[in-house]
């Protein structure tokens, strides 16, 4: 978990680095059958003016005994009940793969209550109005499933293959899987927010042309960058990534402080 100078528990589904000269917050997503913690090194990458709050679902990491969600809306609305202390003045959100999809709806459901994030950083994730690149996992015999997820890069042979472990892990990564695949798009007006779609090179899940059709779901700017990698890029790029986030963030506040 994240040292306590760095990332306090604020409610169970906020982890924030407290940053008193914050000029925007990023709310920060995971993927499927991650938590919080993925975003353990962030704060040390980004600005000192852009202060990190990461999402923590049920049935990850330190809420691995709650009940998991299963369904889009219910995750959505949950979650900006959550969020709503936290949603005042700039800020803007970044989701990847499953996260970059709550990202999104959330951003769309907020936009509702005059709340629409600045901005949207959306990765390893194809516009939501594109048919699925690869087949869904969620249904899949256990041993199968465990193999996908081996394949999928993100979790090492040694945790895919520990029975234990995965008896505890299962329940939640199968939960996660579900409440993403069977995520259907349903066409509401484009977001005005600008959106930037990242993902890696070598990403099977999410190729290049499906990161640009993230064009079309907003009136704003819209920017893209590739970095070597596959999936899971974002675990080796870290320093590059964040300074693009924190950049643009910064970029923008700038632009409408002046």
């Amino acid at each position: 978990m994240f040292e306590s100078d760095r990332l306090h528990v604020e409610s169970p589904f906020v982890r924030r680095a407290r940053r008193p000269n914050r000029r925007v917050r990023l709310f920060c997503f995971p993927h499927a059958g991650a938590g919080a913690s993925s975003f353990a090194d962030w704060p040390s990458m980004l600005p000192p003016e852009v202060e990190l709050i990461a999402v923590q679902l049920p049935g990850r990491e330190d809420r691995v005994g709650e009940s998991p969600f299963l369904r889009m809306e219910i995750t959505v609305r949950t979650v900006g009940l959550a969020l709503r202390p936290y949603l005042q003045g700039p800020c803007a959100f970044f989701g990847h793969s499953g996260g970059a999809l709550l990202a999104f709806e959330l951003a769309r459901a907020l936009r509702k209550r005059g709340m629409e994030p600045n901005h949207l950083f959306l990765s390893g994730q194809p516009a939501p109005d594109l048919p699925a690149v690869v087949p869904n996992i969620h249904g899949l015999p256990d041993e199968d499933f465990r193999k996908a997820l081996h394949l999928l890069g993100g979790m090492s042979a040694d945790v895919v293959n520990d029975d234990e472990l995965m008896k505890v892990l299962l329940p939640s990564l199968r939960a996660d899987f579900t409440l993403w695949e069977t995520y259907r798009y349903q066409a509401q007006p484009k977001l005005s927010a600008p959106i930037t779609a990242l993902g890696g090179d070598a990403d099977d899940r999410a190729p290049i042309s499906t990161l640009e059709a993230w064009r079309e779901h907003t009136t704003g700017a819209f920017a893209s960058r590739v970095f070597p990698g596959g999936h899971f890029y974002l675990n080796d790029v870290g320093v590059d990534l964040t300074e693009t986030i924190g950049s643009a963030l910064l970029r923008r506040e700038s632009a409408h402080a002046k």
